[in-house]
């Protein structure tokens, strides 16, 4: 039978008021481990909810711009139903490099909250130099967005239009990266860009009017 003594109450009270210092350490690793669970599973499910083509174009500044020409390229929509989204492009896989893109990311709300590119005219007048920092981004890490589907291992030139394989293989031997040479298969180009070079090798959607 249970001690329900006043004595044996008041020792009970006394270990529960001044647990031992084992007891204390057993506290603050259960509580440490629960508590890191609950944190990591709240941050982990807010940092996918970013990277949904939902969020990506929750804004008017994504949705009336760059997402209504993405959503006439093969990447939104083909034959094989397989889909690329923004963050499938835009954000690493990797989760050292996506948090260094996530923390860009954020800074990138001032121009949100200034209204920098607000307008359609505003966006077209900043196109260049959203595009060109992108590209440089896509450069640095030698396009691995690109390639986390894309690869030339996986590659049949034989399957290839025969100008797209010849410049396909002299890129390979120069080292170039997929965004060298691929630039607007997703997002009309820059009015104020020109590059030669690219031509035959990628099909860029058409600069819009105006």
């Amino acid at each position: 039978m249970s001690d329900t003594s006043p004595g044996a109450l008041r020792r009970y009270w006394q270990l529960l008021s001044r647990p031992s210092a084992k007891w204390s350490l057993l506290t603050l690793l259960v509580v440490g481990f629960f508590g890191g669970i609950i944190f990591w599973g709240g941050f982990n499910t807010a940092l996918e909810k970013t990277n949904t083509l939902a969020f990506c174009t929750s804004c008017h500044e994504m949705r009336d711009n760059v997402y209504v020409e993405y959503k006439e390229t093969i990447h939104y929509k083909n034959r094989s139903g397989v889909r690329a989204a923004c963050p499938d492009c835009h954000v690493p896989h990797e989760w050292g490099p996506k948090m260094v893109r996530k923390m860009k990311a954020s800074l990138e709300l001032w121009s949100k909250a200034i209204g920098r590119v607000d307008t359609k005219e505003k966006f077209e007048a900043n196109r260049m130099r959203l595009a060109t920092d992108e590209w440089e981004r896509m450069q640095a890490n030698g396009s691995q967005e690109c390639r986390n589907c894309h690869s030339f291992d996986a590659m049949d030139p034989a399957k290839q239009h025969a100008s797209a394989s010849k410049k396909m293989i002299e890129g390979q031997k120069a080292g170039k990266t997929c965004i060298d040479c691929h630039k607007g298969i997703a997002h009309h180009l820059p009015k104020e860009y020109h590059d030669p070079d690219e031509e035959g090798l990628a099909a860029p959607n058409p600069v819009p009017a105006g």
